[in-house]
């Protein structure tokens, strides 16, 4: 049977709706930015409820402690075969306050040491059309299943936006274009 993760989307919005998504710990995802991110999940047994699943993970990841009317998103299927079972709450966050269990890794490969590191070492705001470019791409439906919920288009992945740098060079050419 795959594995299954179920984790809890915050969402706000004041002028704009934004996501808060959550990098992974760790020296192999230290340098990595772009398609990393991901909303705080975490693995569950049958013998668990999803959604308690889900509650149990966020303040582990985080420190956020949330209840209220979630928003059943839905069931994802990622590339690697995992399920993740996501829900959705309106919630504020400051992302100083942080807090995140640590896990054993062996670093560097195969070397047979273990370091600890924390689960999660960063967490950050985005509005959706930023978190397209963040999000790992198997996550992407989740975001699309929230903006769907809240009437909002989202960019699909055909249309992601490019890298800040990207912009950059782009704008710079049509500012010296005729």
């Amino acid at each position: 049977m795959a594995k299954q993760s179920a984790g809890i989307l915050l969402f706000r919005s004041s002028h704009e709706l934004q996501i808060l998504l959550v990098h992974p710990g760790g020296p192999f995802w230290a340098k990595k930015d772009e398609g990393s991110w991901s909303i705080p999940k975490g693995e569950y047994d049958e013998a668990e409820d999803a959604l308690a699943a889900a509650k149990r993970e966020l303040p582990e990841e985080t420190g956020i402690v949330v209840a209220g009317e979630f928003l059943e998103l839905g069931t994802f299927k990622q590339p690697s075969g995992k399920l993740i079972s996501a829900w959705a709450i309106e919630r504020d966050f400051d992302p100083v306050e942080l807090r995140s269990n640590t896990c054993s890794v062996e670093w560097p490969p195969k070397s047979g040491r273990t370091v600890d590191v924390p689960e999660v070492d960063r967490a950050a705001w985005f509005s959706i059309t930023e978190a397209v470019n963040k999000i790992t791409k198997g996550q992407l439906p989740i975001m699309q299943a929230l903006a769907k919920k809240l009437s909002i288009r989202i960019p699909g992945p055909s249309e992601k936006l490019p890298s800040g740098k990207s912009q950059a060079r782009r704008y710079r050419k049509s500012r010296t274009s005729p």
